[in-house]
């Protein structure tokens, strides 16, 4: 039986640009196999995405252009450009109140295989401003999980962005530190636009802790499970002593 070869095309090389405009550097990475081709013939095991794939950008501030996929919100949203190394634990980096304000983009390649579950929130809600991952994951498979990854950022409008070089963005990341971006599904809106908008905004002065900050003071009162309730081995709960460090 003949065999396909998948064949996973880079677009670009990492350090090549397509001249489009002299402020403009375009990058394109395209990392995901076709599933079938044009002779009807399929891939094994190879499943079609469940989800609507939409082209989208992020243009970084120092004027390149990164070609992408979209899931989640559609639309523009400007941001502060930062990287995670976490290996697990994404949901937990979504709700979490420091990230309000930024783009978030995962080291890590492959995000969401594990869904949403409403138990490991840090918050009340979504603060961050979008997601930047290499590789989403076709599939969902955990017993806990309620949702998928790209439903849970719709429903809270927050954007995301997949099939992109996350290795070459977080070592200019490293390199010059953090970047004001642009993410956009908007195909009227031209590169030069998109690039203006990440220029003209920056997150220095911008009043994140009235976003994120409670608004009147409230009292824990959900109950823990027991298999995480503090065991004091018959000694009074009293003779603890604790202290809050900041570093």
């Amino acid at each position: 039986m003949a065999m396909k070869a998948i064949d996973f095309t880079l677009g670009n090389p990492p350090n090549c640009f397509t001249k489009c405009h002299p402020k403009v550097r375009v990058l394109t990475v395209r990392c995901s196999a076709p599933s079938s081709f044009s002779d009807g013939a399929t891939i094994l095991g190879l499943q079609d995405r469940p989800w609507k794939v939409s082209d989208a950008r992020l243009v970084l501030e120092d004027g390149s252009v990164w070609r992408a996929k979209s899931f989640g919100a559609s639309g523009t949203q400007v941001g502060e450009v930062v990287f995670n190394t976490s290996l697990t634990g994404y949901q937990e980096i979504l709700t979490d109140p420091s990230y309000a304000g930024q783009f978030v983009l995962m080291t890590n390649p492959h995000i969401g295989n594990t869904g949403v579950n409403f138990d490991d929130e840090e918050s009340r809600q979504c603060f961050l401003a979008g997601l930047v991952i290499r590789s989403l994951s076709i599939s969902t498979s955990n017993w806990r999980y309620k949702e998928t990854l790209g439903d849970y950022l719709e429903k809270r409008n927050i954007m995301g962005i997949y099939d992109v070089d996350t290795r070459a963005i977080t070592r200019r990341l490293r390199q010059d530190g953090s970047l004001i971006g642009v993410l956009s599904t908007e195909q009227s809106k031209t590169d030069e636009e998109l690039l203006e908008m990440s220029r003209s905004w920056d997150i220095v002065g911008v009043d994140l802790i009235s976003g994120v900050s409670c608004k009147t003071p409230y009292e824990w009162v959900d109950k823990t499970d027991l298999e995480w309730e503090f065991n004091t081995d018959g000694r009074d709960a009293k003779s603890f002593h604790v202290c809050g460090l900041e570093f």
